[in-house]
C-alpha cells in the first residue's frame, strides 16, 4: 500500500507543478503585415523553458487535421511548414468537435491562404 501511496504522491505533485509552471500555454501570433507566424510555448523549468517558433507565412504549405475515432479520439490541427515538418496549433488533451475542428482550419486556411488536408 505504501509503494501506491507514493507513486501517487508523485503523480500529483508532477501535475501539480504542470499546473503551477503554465507548462504548454502560450500564443500564437499571425501577422500578414509583416508577413511573419510566431508560436510560443511554455516548457518545464530550465533552459528550455521558452519555446519560440518564427516562421515566414510564403513557407507555410498547408493546414492539417489529424482526426483517430475509437476509445481515445484524438483531433489535432497542424501547420505544416516547409522544409520543417508539422507544427501542431492545438492541445492533444483539447477534446474538439470534428465540426469546431474544421472550423478553426477552415478560418485558418482562409487566413493563410493554403490549402487543408485531412489525415
Amino acid at each position: 500500500m505504501s509503494f501506491y501511496g507514493i507513486a501517487g504522491l508523485f503523480i500529483s505533485s508532477y501535475l501539480w507543478c504542470t499546473i503551477f509552471w503554465n507548462v504548454g500555454s502560450g500564443y500564437d501570433r499571425f501577422d500578414r503585415k509583416e508577413g511573419i507566424v510566431c508560436i510560443f510555448r511554455w516548457g518545464f523549468p530550465g533552459k528550455n523553458r521558452r519555446i519560440f517558433l518564427r516562421f515566414l507565412m510564403k513557407d507555410i504549405q498547408s493546414i492539417r487535421i489529424e482526426v483517430k475515432e475509437g476509445i481515445y479520439a484524438r483531433r489535432v490541427l497542424y501547420m505544416e511548414i516547409r522544409g520543417q515538418g508539422a507544427v501542431p496549433l492545438t492541445r492533444t488533451d483539447e477534446n474538439l468537435t470534428p465540426r469546431e475542428i474544421e472550423q478553426k482550419a477552415a478560418e485558418l486556411a482562409y487566413f493563410l491562404r493554403v490549402p487543408i488536408e485531412v489525415f
